[in-house]
Formats: structure tokens, C-alpha cells, sequence
């Protein structure tokens, strides 16, 4: 199989959210960390600290999309988590798709909750659509070989 010449661009994705399949302006936060730990043992002759894996750090994930009539879905989301009633926490792929519509590479974000909503900007000289904000926190971000 021959490699591909050029990098994919990252305006072709597809976001499942809990089984549905959401359109999204953008998405941000697909980070992968890991702390270091930096460690000294007391009888050491040398000066310096050795440095060792530590525990992963989990970012949260944003998720933009226009605003669209009776669509309450975040904020809906977002109380529903703060009743602590029901785990209403959800798995969310993201899909980086090719010029076939095909996935090259899934990340995949479990147990999901809603952290923070944030409307739309409102001006009333703008001229573009009106974009609101999902932020979410996970347990675990992995990137899948599709």
C-alpha cells in the first residue's frame, strides 16, 4: 500500500455522541498526557532527579455547533448530570474521515459529562451563525486504528 502524500485536513470529522451522530463546527482538547514524577532517593550520590511516568492527566474536550431552534440538548444534558439521579454520563467518538468519507483514526472519549455550556455570543451588527459551546470531562481519551 503506497503512503499518502499529503496530511489529512481537519475539517473533515464525525462526532457520535452517545450513538447519535452530531454535526460539529469544531472540536478541541483531544490531548493525551501524562504526568511526570521526578524522584530523588535519599542515599543517591548524584545531584540530579531521575524522571518516571506518572498518572495520566485527562483534559477536557470542547464541542462546538450552531445554535439551532428548540435545540436544548447541552443544557438539558448539563442538569441532568447535576441531579446525580441517573449516570447519565456518555462515550463520545470522534471520526477523522477521508476524501471518501472513510475513518482514518477514531478518538474515543469514555464516561463523559458535561463540565460547562456556554451560549452563543450575541452582536447585533454580526453576520455569522450563532455558535454555542459544550465542554466535557472524561475518564480516558484513546486513539483507535480504524
Amino acid at each position: 500500500m503506497m503512503a499518502q502524500e499529503y496530511p489529512l485536513p481537519r475539517f473533515h470529522f464525525q462526532v457520535d455522541w452517545g450513538g447519535a451522530k452530531i454535526s460539529f463546527t469544531e472540536v478541541t482538547g483531544l490531548i493525551m498526557e501524562r504526568e511526570k514524577i521526578e524522584y530523588r532517593h535519599s542515599d543517591s550520590r548524584d545531584f540530579n532527579k531521575i524522571a518516571m511516568p506518572g498518572l495520566v492527566k485527562n483534559n477536557n474536550i470542547s464541542l462546538k455547533r450552531g445554535k439551532f431552534e428548540k435545540d436544548f440538548d447541552y443544557n438539558a444534558w448539563l442538569e441532568e448530570v447535576a441531579n446525580e439521579r441517573v449516570d447519565k454520563r456518555r462515550d463520545i467518538i470522534i471520526r477523522l474521515l477521508n476524501e471518501k468519507h472513510e475513518p482514518v483514526a477514531a478518538w474515543t472519549a469514555t464516561r463523559c459529562f458535561p463540565v460547562k455550556v456556554t451560549a452563543p455570543d450575541l452582536k447585533s451588527d454580526a453576520n455569522e451563525a450563532a455558535i454555542e459551546t459544550l465542554e466535557v470531562a472524561h475518564e480516558g481519551l484513546k486513539l483507535m486504528k480504524v
